[in-house]
């Protein structure tokens, strides 16, 4: 388990990276509208990988909140490194969007994590 969960966070990390590389000026646009598609489709997915990483990674549903935290602690802290050198890692984006992109990647790892938790609880 732990390293198919590491093996996953290490993977979505490595996704939403690439996407953000390849489509990063279509998830920051001007506007309100936006933004809030943004977090909603962020906490959409996020919640989905945590109702669904224990059949994913294969494990029982008392494990889904260990099974998402090994996964999702790998794509924070390279995702914190991405953050924090944003400019370097998006040459096209704005600088000062790298708050949003911190946010934003919180919001979805936190989601996560409560549909890990919602998983195990139900069990």
């Amino acid at each position: 388990m732990i390293f198919r969960s590491l093996g996953l966070g290490f993977g979505i990390a490595v996704a939403i990276f690439a996407l953000f590389s390849l489509a990063g000026p279509g998830f920051f646009l001007e506007g309100r509208r936006p933004f809030q598609l943004n977090f909603t489709a962020g906490a959409a997915l996020g919640l989905m990988l945590g109702l669904t990483g224990r059949h994913v990674l294969r494990v029982p549903a008392e494990d889904a909140v260990r099974a998402m935290v090994l996964a999702a602690v790998p794509g924070m802290l390279i995702m914190a490194a991405v953050g924090s050198h944003f400019a370097v890692f998006f040459p096209e984006l704005n600088p000062a969007l790298d708050k949003v992109f911190g946010s934003l990647m919180l919001w979805f790892y936190g989601f996560a994590l409560v549909g890990a938790l919602w998983t195990a609880r139900r069990a």
